[in-house]
C-alpha cells in the first residue's frame, strides 16, 4: 500500500508533491493478510464491547498488552488485566504502525459507535524507522491523530503520550526529544488533550536502560524498543492517577 501511494505521489506535480506529508496522510496497510485480520479483529471487538471506558490506539507496544510470552519479560497480559480489563478496554494497537496508518484506521471508522471515557494515544516511533521521518513530519502526524480521535469521540479526554526512548540510533534519539518537546508546547494547557512524556521511566544516566526492553531477548535479536513486563507495569503506573480521574474508580 506504502509502495503505491509513493508511485502515485511520484505523477503529482512538484509544487503538488511540496506540500504532502506522508505522516499524515491516511495509508493503510490491508495489503497485508495478517493487518487486515487484526483490522477486523478490531471491529468485531469493539462492537462486542462497545460500553469499553478506555481505549488504546497505537503501534506494535500498544499490541503487545494482549501478549503472554511466558518467560516473565514479556508477560504483559496481566499488567492488562490488573490496570484496564476493570475499565472494559479495548486495545486497538497495531504492530508497525505510523501516524499514516493510524490516520487510515481512524478514518476508516476504528472508534466509530464507541463512547470512551478516556482514550491513550501512543504513535509516532515507526515514523523514525523505515519511513525515516523526522520529527518535522511527525508532530503533525501525531496532531493530525488527536484531532480524529478527537472528533471521532467527542467527550473523551485524550492522553497523549510522548514517543517512548529506543535504542536504535543517534538520529532516532534526537528525533524523540524533539517529538516530545514540541508535543509537550502545543498541549500545555489544553482542557482536552494531557500530554505525558514518560522518557525518564526508561532511562538510567541519561540513556535508555536496555534492561527494560525486550528486544534484545529475541531471536534474533532486535534493536531495543519494546518494553518489558516491568517497563509496562511502570507505563500503568505512571498513567493510573489520570486513569482514575477521566475513566472512574
Amino acid at each position: 500500500m506504502l509502495r503505491r501511494l509513493l508511485l502515485l505521489l511520484l505523477l503529482l506535480p512538484a509544487p503538488a508533491l511540496a506540500h504532502v506529508n506522508l505522516a499524515e496522510a491516511p495509508i493503510g496497510r490491508l495489503d497485508l493478510p495478517w493487518w487486515r485480520a487484526r483490522w477486523e479483529w478490531s471491529l468485531q471487538e469493539k462492537q462486542a464491547d462497545p460500553h469499553a471506558r478506555i481505549i488504546w490506539l497505537g503501534d506494535s507496544i500498544t499490541q503487545n498488552w494482549q501478549r503472554q510470552g511466558g518467560h516473565g519479560y514479556d508477560d504483559f497480559l496481566p499488567v492488562w488485566q490488573h490496570y484496564y480489563a476493570p475499565y472494559q478496554a479495548l486495545d486497538f494497537g497495531f504492530k508497525g504502525d505510523t501516524t499514516a496508518s493510524l490516520i487510515w484506521r481512524l478514518d476508516h471508522g476504528q472508534v466509530a459507535g464507541l463512547h470512551p471515557r478516556l482514550a491513550i494515544i501512543l504513535i509516532g516511533a515507526n515514523n523514525f524507522g523505515h519511513p525515516h521521518w523526522d520529527a518535522a513530519m511527525t508532530v503533525p502526524g501525531i496532531q493530525s491523530v488527536v484531532r480524529l480521535t478527537a472528533k471521532n469521540l467527542p467527550g473523551t479526554h485524550i492522553v497523549l503520550l510522548g514517543v517512548l526512548p529506543s535504542i536504535r540510533s543517534a538520529w532516532v534519539d534526537a528525533q524523540t526529544r524533539a517529538t516530545n518537546a514540541a508535543l509537550a508546547r502545543i498541549y500545555t494547557g489544553n482542557a482536552n488533550v494531557t500530554f505525558v512524556n514518560l522518557s525518564a521511566l526508561f532511562l538510567r544516566d541519561g540513556k535508555a536502560d536496555p534492561g527494560l526492553f525486550i528486544d534484545r531477548r529475541l531471536t534474533p535479536p532486535d534493536p531495543p524498543l519494546h518494553p518489558t513486563s516491568e517497563g509496562m507495569t511502570l507505563i500503568a503506573q505512571a498513567l493510573a492517577p489520570l486513569v482514575r480521574e477521566y475513566a472512574g474508580p
